[in-house]
């Protein structure tokens, strides 16, 4: 079996990267930009940080959901076209950045143009149109992974959608694009970094080179998130958050995730929950679910966060894994129950079998029925 492991071509880290913008505008030959940006960056200012720095001409984008759907990205591949350019800037997190993954896949590949047929691994023969991605939040990693989740009206599902031609060409991980993240903001998506790390650091598809990428990305965001939660302006902090959801990043987009996340995507594609909020509430019950098939590696996980487990069982360590992301999560001022974000428990069915069948589920290192993930909502609730 041979394992595969796709990146960025090229890849700029730390604060003022952005400014390597131009240069690489220039060597690629492109002529004109498609921003895609959130509406509220471009209010704050952070999108003129970016687009101060090229020397193109372009057009906004900022018709989009923050759980993008089957609509936005039409709207988007018509006005791209309609735009004249040759190249994408994905200005914002995971909801520009996959946005921009739909109207690049389809711009090069227009036999896709009805977007739901690129759920799962489609099967695109054409590299997206180029996409330059500078996240603005520190947690989808969607700047170097291969996936993207775009949300179908029609039967209020997220589709998870695989494909080594959406990657961006370019990552732009520049902290100073963060800076305005507000607390909660920043605790939810650092949140969604751990829990990226802590999947895809236990998934079945885990392998060595995956697994040291995620050990160290939990590493760090255990020493940082606090401080870039709540002490804003700390950029040290900022930075190393930006630098682990990249790491992260980098190994679960080539191994996939698991049960925590295929249960946070119907949350978010039913009740519009943010990603984040989502898979922090998840992430302990689910591993306290997972605990018997992966006990040796949630004590690396204990160790990691900073957990002394010297003396400890095996079992003693991988209980603790799971009390240091309770005690984190809850530090952060995460939402701890279902019931705390409005979901309706007469939810739990549909939500368990939108779950069961999400494309994460696959990559759960224990086997788990409709049943069970039933259970584990009716827990979180």
């Amino acid at each position: 079996m041979a394992n595969r492991f796709i990146l960025n071509e090229t890849a700029y880290f730390g604060c003022g990267a952005r400014k390597e913008i131009k240069n690489e505008i220039a060597r690629r030959g492109c002529g004109k930009a498609f921003v895609v940006a959130d509406k509220d960056l471009i209010k704050f200012g952070t999108v003129k940080l970016v687009t101060d720095e090229i020397a193109v001409p372009y057009e906004i984008f900022s018709e989009f959901k923050a759980n993008p759907t089957v609509k936005n990205v039409k709207d988007g591949v018509a006005a791209y076209k309609a735009s004249g350019a040759d190249f994408i800037i994905a200005v914002g997190g995971g909801s520009a950045i996959d946005t921009s993954k739909g109207i690049g896949i389809i711009a090069a590949n227009p036999e896709f143009g009805d977007v739901v047929s690129l759920e799962g691994v489609a099967p695109t023969k054409n590299k997206s149109v180029p996409i330059i991605a500078l996240p603005t939040t520190a947690g989808t990693a969607a700047e170097v992974t291969v996936n993207y989740v775009i949300t179908d009206e029609s039967t209020g599902r997220k589709m998870v959608c695989v494909d080594p031609n959406d990657i961006p060409a370019l990552a732009i991980v520049d902290a100073e694009l963060m800076a305005t993240m507000p607390k909660g903001l920043t605790a939810a998506t650092g949140m969604d970094a751990l829990t990226h790390a802590i999947e895809g650091y236990i998934t079945k598809g885990a392998w060595a080179l995956s697994d040291m990428f995620e050990i160290k990305a939990i590493e760090i965001i255990s020493k940082n998130l606090r401080a870039a939660t709540f002490d804003g302006k700390n950029m040290e902090a900022r930075e190393n958050m930006a630098l682990a959801q990249y790491i992260a990043g980098m190994a679960f987009s080539n191994v996939g995730l698991g049960c925590v996340h295929s249960m946070a995507h119907p949350l978010g594609a039913r009740f519009d929950i943010a990603h984040g909020v989502a898979n922090a509430l998840l992430l302990p019950i689910v591993m306290e679910y997972n605990m018997p098939a992966a006990k040796q590696k949630y004590c690396d996980i204990a160790k990691a966060m900073g957990v002394d487990i010297s003396g400890m069982s095996v079992d003693e360590g991988a209980k603790a894994a799971v009390e240091a992301v309770k005690t984190l999560s809850k530090d952060l001022g995460i939402p701890q129950t279902l019931r705390e974000i409005n979901i309706p428990e007469s939810a739990i069915r549909q939500l368990s079998e939108d779950a069961f069948a999400d494309v994460c589920t696959g990559g759960n290192p224990r086997e788990i029925t409709v049943k069970d993930i039933s259970a584990l909502y009716k827990k979180a609730y």
